[in-house]
């Protein structure tokens, strides 16, 4: 089994964040997918940033605000 690092973007609200997961690959041909705890990080993180609670969110990613753009 092989591990791709990748990082993922989660967006919620006004917050963005960075990621950072390894994409587990076989070599039964199965295509790459997450592991249980990479996948328990992105709903965690998610949940963190629609309750507002960015410290929790900042533990296990890097995150941004996202700001509109005037012209």
């Amino acid at each position: 089994m092989r591990n791709k690092l990748h990082t993922k973007l989660v967006h919620e609200g006004q917050y963005a964040a960075e990621v950072e997961v390894a994409w587990l690959e076989s070599e039964t041909g199965w295509s790459l997918y997450l592991s249980l705890e990479d996948a328990q990080k992105l709903d965690t993180v998610r949940q963190a940033l629609r309750r507002g609670d960015l410290k929790k969110a900042s533990q296990l990613a890097r995150v941004f605000k996202l700001m509109p753009i005037t012209v």
